[in-house]
């Protein structure tokens, strides 16, 4: 075997991964291809010691530390495919052939896919959201909106509010109910039942929205929940087994980030239906731990 474990992903869960495996010692490599999820946003917010950091600035220190440990290796490139191979797997670099390892721990992420609405990519990260706890704060109680895109609205629509004035947007795909319109009425939300036409204002800032009727909402921010899917799709053809969560598929995980396939760990957005910076990293760390442990004691063994 070229490693002990390939760690596919490198931003918070994949680094924290590497990290812990590093200090163990453990002849890793980390295949990074450079492009998080999170790479729209300014600052990431929540994550203790780093609250208001860029998310390139964390990664770029944490890649900064993880260089003095020797045994782990950084390649800056894709992954093509993953496949067992013997007694481990075999991981295709798109521009550097194959290698192989023992374990295998897959943190690639989640691709979002944003409601085809006029100004919503330019704004993304910046001013169109989906995590108040990540960036409500920065919004300074100003109005924000909420777009609804599924019954999943209704749980944001209640949670947002303490963040700012509030307006729920249907979009024609979600009608509250009466007890619904009353729990809403309760948090002061106002129902805009006019769909959004287009986003205002000077990208990647946002002023206010214009209906379909003309009229316009001064929004200071939005909030959409968007489908995800997988970034890299190796899990699949590894034959993992996966759960349905509230915006998309995710690699299936007990609680110490094994697959269904044996020898293969999963962490971060990939294997979470809940998307956050300190989640992810706690995830890769455990994963870490499990795939380190089960080098030592087999697959399914344990020190106990």
């Amino acid at each position: 075997m070229d490693f002990e474990i390939i760690i596919v992903g490198g931003s918070f869960a994949g680094q924290a991964a590497a990290l812990q495996l590093g200090r163990a010692r453990k002849r890793v490599l980390l295949v990074d291809a450079g492009e998080p999820r999170n790479r729209f946003a300014r600052s990431s917010h929540g994550f203790l010691g780093q609250d208001g950091q860029s998310p390139a600035g964390i990664i770029a220190t944490a890649r900064t530390q993880l260089a003095k440990y020797t045994t782990v290796k950084l390649h800056k490139g894709y992954a093509g495919k993953a496949s067992a191979s013997g007694a481990g797997f075999q991981v295709s670099l798109w521009d550097s052939g194959d290698v192989s390892a023992k374990r295998l721990i897959l943190a690639t992420g989640v691709r979002d896919k944003l409601p085809p609405l006029p100004g919503v990519e330019e704004r993304w990260g910046v001013s169109v959201l989906h995590c108040p706890y990540c960036h409500g704060f920065e919004l300074g109680q100003q109005p924000i909106g909420v777009l609804a895109s599924s019954e999943l609205v209704m749980h944001q629509a209640m949670l947002v509010p303490d963040w700012g004035p509030t307006t729920l947007f249907t979009q024609d795909v979600f009608v509250p109910n009466p007890e619904q319109s009353v729990a809403l009425a309760a948090r002061g939300v106002t129902i805009e039942t006019t769909p959004i036409a287009e986003l205002l204002g000077p990208s990647p800032a946002l002023e206010a929205v214009r209906l379909t009727d003309g009229r316009t909402v001064p929004l200071f921010g939005l909030f959409i929940a968007p489908q995800t899917e997988p970034d890299i799709d190796l899990a699949g053809p590894l034959g993992c087994t996966f759960k349905d969560g509230p915006t998309g598929r995710f690699i299936a995980v007990n609680e110490r980030q094994e697959t269904s396939v044996p020898g293969v760990f999963a962490a971060g957005d990939a294997a979470s239906p809940m998307a956050n910076a300190t989640f992810a990293a706690a995830a890769g760390a455990m994963a870490a731990g499990a795939a380190h442990h089960s080098l030592i004691y087999g697959l399914g063994g344990d020190a106990q």
